[in-house]
């Protein structure tokens, strides 16, 4: 095989096989009935769509949509976002093959899921600014501006992956995003009201002519973006391609816990760490946990970004998410910062040699774990309440951030369960059947941080009153205590 041609030749005749009519009949089918579930749910969201314009709802909708976006971008980034199988890696991409005919699979998987996700965003658009009129035109433009960013977020992440310059447009274009999303929340609740208004009633002409240019840039990045792939370099899709590949096997395997270890391993393998001596005050249990502190302080990235999503629950409940959401938002969001302190439980419950070392007992060493995640989940609890505090005002409910103690308890069951059980029988539900393994799995954590914080949950049903602020501060810590006096055997 000396030329691409004669390799082309075999991957036809080897590596496929023939499509059949039955494939083609599933493959239809399949649509189809993808079509006739997705098509009430889109019936349904649209009906609901608002004919008013409401500022304060577009502020913060639209602060939300930027934030998406950004975070979307982030992830292409992170991830690749063109990568390959295990076999095409390992063979096609270092063959003499053009780079776009291994690649096209895999950017025609790109191009669906823009458009897809696309879609959604244009109706999430036009659900948070309203449509006073022309409501079916209106939605189509918002569909192709959703279509439009999405594309073009896209195109810009796989140009930032064939060269270096682009990394930086695109890291410089995920700032102005958050930028963004920041002046339309304060816009929304501020001043700028008069000027939300005035882009949720734009005349029709208006969003037409920002749709045909938003589609004309993105129609240009994707070209761009079609020229770089042919000279994107190998490395950088093995990379892509490894990556997608550890992810992929995580979730056949049904084992999302994996990809915590598989981030963590990916971060530190780049990074050269100075040699210090160690604190000589530290003894014990401290000296282990001081570690989590050290690995907190050398990443400060992980710091702002989690300040930065304090204000996600007062946008969820201004975007018209209600209570509700608003609580689901700050419970996730309280839950997983307080599992970024919770590293060196996980560790420990895979290799406790380091604690033996320190003679570090174990109900003293869970103990010292648990200050982090305890001040990290009641910080940004606090935050995020005070935040719902002056978005809908119905009490002091951020008094209650710094008495949830049982979020470090919850971080650290998240920490310290084991992979996911798939030996457990199926349960019959209503709803069809449900594994039990990852259903347990899932709620490791979640069912001791949702018992340790019942009396904040009163209190949102009811309203902030001493009792009750006295309650959660007892029964939080008890809760917190009752986890580290009995500690799980590694």
């Amino acid at each position: 095989m000396s030329g691409p041609v004669e390799i082309r030749s075999f991957v036809r005749v080897r590596g496929r096989r023939r499509r059949t009519w039955s494939d083609r009949y599933v493959t239809l089918l399949s649509l189809g009935l993808l079509v006739v579930l997705v098509a009430p749910l889109i019936g349904r969201a649209v009906s609901a769509l608002p004919g008013d314009v409401d500022p304060a709802r577009a502020g913060a909708g639209l602060a939300l949509i930027a934030l998406l976006l950004a975070g979307s971008l982030a992830l292409a980034r992170v991830v690749g976002p063109v990568g390959v199988s295990a076999a095409d890696a390992a063979w096609l991409v270092l063959s003499p093959l053009p780079r776009r005919g291994v690649l096209a699979r895999t950017l025609l998987v790109l191009v669906v899921a823009c458009a897809v996700g696309g879609a959604a965003l244009g109706l999430a658009l036009l659900s948070a600014l309203g449509g006073p009129d022309a409501l079916a035109l209106r939605l189509l433009a918002s569909v192709v501006l959703g279509m439009s960013w999405t594309l073009g977020g896209m195109a810009t992440a796989v140009l930032a992956q064939a060269s270096q310059p682009w990394d930086g447009r695109l890291t410089a274009v995920l700032a102005s995003l958050v930028v963004v999303a920041v002046a339309v929340a304060v816009m929304g609740t501020g001043p700028g009201q008069g000027v939300l208004s005035g882009i949720a009633s734009a005349p029709l002409a208006a969003w037409t002519a920002v749709a045909s240019v938003s589609a004309a840039v993105a129609a240009g990045l994707a070209g761009r973006a079609w020229a770089a792939v042919a000279r994107i370099p190998a490395r950088a899709i093995l990379d892509a391609s490894t990556r997608a590949g550890l992810v992929a096997d995580a979730f056949v395997v049904m084992d999302p816990g994996s990809l915590t270890w598989i981030a963590e391993d990916a971060h530190w393998r780049s990074r050269v760490l100075r040699s210090r001596a160690w604190p000589a005050r530290l003894r014990g249990a401290a000296a282990v946990a001081w570690l989590d502190w050290r690995r907190l302080a050398r990443r400060p990235g992980l710091l702002a970004l989690a300040a930065a999503t304090t204000v996600l629950p007062a946008l969820a409940a201004r975007a018209g998410g209600g209570t509700a959401g608003a609580l689901i938002v700050l419970a996730a969001g309280a839950l997983t910062v307080a599992a970024t302190g919770a590293a060196g439980a996980r560790r420990d419950a895979g290799d406790a040699a380091l604690a033996r070392l320190f003679g570090a007992g174990p109900r003293a060493l869970l103990a010292s774990r648990a200050v982090l995640p305890a001040l990290l989940g009641g910080s940004w609890s606090t935050l995020a309440l005070a935040g719902l505090d002056i978005v809908a005002p119905g009490g002091p409910f951020w008094l209650l951030g710094g008495l949830c103690a049982a979020l470090a308890a919850g971080a650290l069951r998240m920490a310290r369960r084991r992979p996911v059980e798939h030996a457990m029988p199926v349960m019959d539900t209503p709803f069809g059947s449900v594994p039990l393994g990852p259903v347990l799995w899932a709620l490791a954590g979640a069912d001791l941080a949702v018992l340790g914080c019942l009396p904040a949950l009163m209190a949102f049903a009811g309203g902030v009153t001493g009792p009750l602020l006295a309650a959660q501060a007892v029964w939080g810590a008890a809760v917190l205590a009752a986890y580290c006096a009995v500690p799980r055997r590694a």
